[in-house]
């Protein structure tokens, strides 16, 4: 059993070098190893009710918040109920989360995120109602409402209860409808920055390099570990959509650091081809 323990390990440390090896020779597209710097995408946040629970929403005497914006928005509707006494529990207060993707159009939808902002047990059944998404400049970039699809659920019995991931929180696909686009013409940029995923100066010497050979002209420089600055030729200033699609497709060999995984349980060491043993002495021992 022992021996067959150590051949197994012998073999995932063989695999685990093997692994290494290719890790240091492998080539990737720039596209699977950086970034064109403002293609981004943008957090959006937003605070809003959902209704329609099952008696597990918040507990309104002591959800303040919930209570007041639950009152604040029956009076838009033209309800009063400031001199009511509610204890409704089919209601919860959420913060709403989405990324707003490059290039979003106004009338786009996006997927967002629905959680608990207080001691709701459960949004399971729920209904998100009409909720304004907001950017960092604190513009409404998207407005959101519809049915919570919950990430869980909770049993209760007699004797026990069970629960499955987080009923508190959840998504509603397609949530969201893109009413504001973040402005960036790609078009009449002059240049574009490439930023590296991981910095490295090789690398980037490297992505720079075939960016040279691809356009036949001294276009692209490393600015430093992770940019590299790419001058649009002016024969391609009208077609730069195409420009970055050819760029990106580009195959760079990126630098690896030298490197040892130590199993810490087998004591197994596996090292990557760029690393460098020294000589070693020896003393015998009196």
């Amino acid at each position: 059993m022992t021996r067959f323990c150590r051949l197994i390990s012998a073999i995932a440390a063989a695999v685990l070098l093997c692994g290494l090896a290719q890790m240091a020779s492998a080539a990737s597209r720039i596209k699977d190893i950086a970034d064109f710097e403002g293609v981004r995408d943008n957090m959006l946040v937003g605070y809003g009710l959902v209704v329609g629970l099952n008696g597990t929403g918040d507990t309104l005497n002591q959800a303040i918040f919930t209570r007041e914006s639950l009152i604040g928005m029956l009076e838009r509707l033209g309800v009063n109920a400031r001199d009511n006494s509610l204890r409704t529990a089919n209601v919860a207060a959420v913060m709403v989360t989405s990324t707003l993707p490059a290039f979003a159009r106004q009338g786009a939808r996006i997927d967002i995120q629905v959680s608990a902002l207080g001691n709701a047990k459960s949004l399971l059944g729920g209904t998100l109602l009409v909720t304004p998404l907001l950017g960092a400049d604190g513009e409404v970039y998207a407005v959101a409402q519809g049915t919570v699809s919950a990430g869980g659920f909770t049993a209760r019995g007699q004797a026990s209860s069970i629960t499955k991931g987080v009923p508190t929180s959840g998504r509603i696909p397609t949530g969201a409808i893109v009413e504001r686009e973040v402005g960036f013409e790609l078009a009449k940029l002059h240049s574009v920055s490439l930023m590296l995923h991981n910095p490295d100066f090789t690398t980037a010497r490297r992505v720079a390099e075939v960016i040279n050979a691809k356009l036949k002209g001294s276009v692209a420089q490393a600015s430093d570990p992770s940019t590299v600055v790419l001058n649009v030729p002016p024969n391609l200033k009208g077609d730069l959509v195409n420009m970055l699609t050819d760029i990106e497709q580009l195959v760079v060999e990126p630098d690896q650091v030298a490197r040892i995984v130590i199993d810490e349980q087998n004591g197994i060491i596996v090292m990557g081809e760029n690393v460098r043993i020294s000589t070693v002495g020896w003393r015998k021992a009196i």
